[in-house]
């Protein structure tokens, strides 16, 4: 069992970060997503008599759903606590690491979403079953990263020679962090990061990128980085990660593609979220053809049940 992230991803390895997967793994999963997504032959018994069990110490509608359907799709069974954080041992005192080497005997797959960076890491040392990362705080969201890197190959045809602005909480927004790490591996990105001042993203994540190769822009200059984009990535701005209200309250409402913004949007766009949603992407955006945040979020399903089939080592 792997806890490196930077070991490849592989059949029967834990996924903690999106640093395991370089442009043929991409692909590799892409093709296998695409096969899922079609429903061929023998998809849903390949985890037929396998266990999967989700662990959430934070609230999740989106991953955790479609984990939970990309397990039952795959013919597999899931256990689950839905509240991990007040509904397991967590409240009694027991450790992270205690509560994966436990589940490691009820399930073949554990899928973890946690409050702190760095959780996955930690789980996937402790477990004897491969940890699927759902999220660790502000760290990484890679599962997230890949359903938007396959939605934007979808619809742009290529992952390579992009100008992607990402909007909103770039501090601790982990969508954003993993999708541009990702994004990184291919040649000739334009990266810009549209943030408040007390929401930019963190300096080593830009030295990061520059040194792969990306040309990073960081700006507060919303009509400007929305005017010449293939790829428009609105987030919220997180109430629950800013350590006061104070610094909240001058980052949130900053930003919003509201009917002037869409005007001035680049007609080539696409429009992505990683939902939720709030005041910065109004529902008015949905009727607009650029908008694929909904189909984004279906594409959560078949990547999903690429990579558990993967992790369980039925494909």
């Amino acid at each position: 069992m792997t806890s490196d992230p930077v070991t490849p991803w592989g059949k029967g390895t834990s996924v903690v970060s999106i640093r395991q997967f370089d442009p043929l793994r991409v692909a590799e999963l892409f093709a296998l997503a695409d096969r899922m997504g079609a429903g061929a032959e023998g998809v849903g018994a390949l985890a037929r008599g396998r266990i999967m069990a989700t662990l959430f110490y934070e609230p999740s509608t989106r991953t955790r759903l479609s984990f939970e359907a990309a397990m039952l799709r795959l013919g597999g069974q899931v256990v689950s606590t839905e509240n991990a954080a007040s509904m397991s041992s967590a409240v009694k005192g027991e450790s992270l690491a205690d509560t994966v080497r436990i589940v490691s005997g009820y399930a073949d797959v554990i899928v973890l979403r946690h409050h702190e960076a760095g959780a996955a890491r930690l789980a996937a040392a402790a477990a004897d079953v491969p940890v699927l990362n759902a999220g660790d705080g502000p760290g990484e969201h890679p599962t997230q990263a890949l359903l938007d890197a396959y939605t934007i190959v979808r619809r742009t045809g290529r992952l390579d020679h992009l100008r992607v602005a990402l909007v909103g909480d770039m501090a601790y927004g982990r969508t954003a962090h993993s999708l541009s790490l990702l994004l990184a591996n291919y040649p000739g990105q334009t990266i810009t990061f549209v943030a408040p001042d007390v929401a930019r993203a963190p300096a080593a994540l830009v030295a990061e990128l520059r040194a792969r190769g990306a040309t990073v822009v960081e700006s507060e200059d919303f009509g400007a980085a929305i005017a010449d984009c293939d790829v428009l990535y609105m987030t919220r701005v997180q109430k629950e990660r800013f350590p006061s209200p104070e610094l909240y309250a001058r980052a949130q409402g900053r930003f919003a593609l509201d009917a002037d913004a869409l005007a001035r949007l680049s007609p080539r766009a696409w429009i992505l979220h990683p939902l939720p949603r709030l005041g910065e992407l109004p529902e008015a955006v949905d009727a607009d053809p650029r908008a694929v945040y909904f189909e984004q979020a279906r594409n959560g399903v078949p990547i999903r049940m690429a990579l558990l089939a993967r992790a369980l080592g039925a494909a």
